[in-house]
């Protein structure tokens, strides 16, 4: 793993004030071989917030083209309220999300077809819920947290594994699933704690049982 280097743009910082603007970029492997890089941007502005993630693959995996996650909505009082979340690959667009907080519904498209749920509190997509963490750290015994990709809907329920866990030079909250299931969905996190918790590492499976392991390499703050 690289040493991360966080360039952080704050005359004051604080790991609760949310900033403006976040570039970060990750190195990932799968079955510890160089896999991707990815690069992503919050932003916000005023009310409205807006991230942008995009996956380039190394070597035979940038055949595939890359893979692009966009969610837009606004700030509130709990955090991000996303309104419209989709993703890309390549030239091929994939599944999005449209989210009513008025009605509390999340309407789904995948290929076509349109699907709906109840739009449960602190619900957040494959792109928004990295930046969740900034607004509400994670306390106590169990967090729920609901997350979309468009295709379906998953709460995800974690426990607090370990403070102070260092990755590489950084101080970080270890966060373990609670309710892994039988498809490997599972994904393990790791918080920066003097990095308004966006996540130093996370670890997850791909659909044939691969490990995948995410770990940040810069991040500026602004």
């Amino acid at each position: 793993m690289k040493k991360l280097f966080l360039i952080l743009l704050l005359a004051s910082f604080s790991a609760y004030a949310a900033p403006k603007k976040i570039t970060v970029t990750y190195d990932v492997t799968r079955k510890g071989q160089p896999f991707a890089t990815v690069n992503e941007t919050f932003t916000q502005d005023g009310k409205n917030y807006r991230v942008e993630s995009v996956t380039s693959g190394i070597g035979v995996y940038a055949l595939l083209g890359k893979r692009k996650l966009t969610s837009e909505g606004e700030v509130g009082a709990s955090g991000l309220l996303p309104k419209h979340f989709e993703q890309q690959q390549g030239d091929k667009k994939g599944a999005s999300a449209d989210f009513d907080w008025s009605t509390n519904t999340l309407t789904m498209n995948n290929k076509g077809k349109t699907s709906t749920a109840p739009l449960e509190p602190s619900t957040q997509d494959l792109a928004s819920y990295a930046y969740q963490f900034m607004f509400r750290v994670p306390t106590g015994e169990e967090i729920a947290l609901p997350i979309t990709s468009g295709k379906k809907l998953r709460t995800y329920k974690y426990k607090i594994a370990s403070q102070n866990e260092m990755v590489d030079e950084v101080k970080t909250l270890h966060l373990v699933n609670t309710n892994k299931n039988d498809n490997g969905e599972e994904k393990e996190l790791w918080l920066a704690m003097d990095g308004h918790f966006i996540p130093a590492k996370i670890v997850m499976f791909d659909d044939n049982g691969a490990k995948i392991e995410q770990v940040i390499t810069s991040l500026t703050v602004e």
